[in-house]
């Protein structure tokens, strides 16, 4: 049988999962992966079976290992910054 998974593995596993998605250089794609992840913990946060946590932390761990690849496929093609990601100093 599995360890028990603890509560600082998780919160481990949706930091880094947060951190990786924040390296996507597109903002349309950086904001769907922040807010999926982010949705998909909110979704599990209930669940109390060992197992079943255990199933969605290998889960998080393969959809990290994706984050961390399309996150380095996306800086292969640059597109320009949106209206939106106008830093404050760059305004006129």
């Amino acid at each position: 049988m599995a360890a028990p998974v603890t509560r600082a593995e998780v919160l481990k596993i949706y930091k880094t999962m947060l951190r990786e998605s924040n390296k996507f250089s597109f903002y349309n794609y950086r904001m769907y992966a922040v807010r999926r992840v982010k949705d998909a913990f909110r979704e599990q946060k209930a669940v109390n079976d060992t197992s079943e946590i255990q199933q969605h932390l290998l889960e998080a761990h393969r959809f990290l290992d994706i984050i961390k690849r399309q996150a380095i496929v996306g800086d292969l093609y640059k597109f320009d910054k949106l209206v939106i990601e106008v830093e404050n100093n760059e305004k006129h």
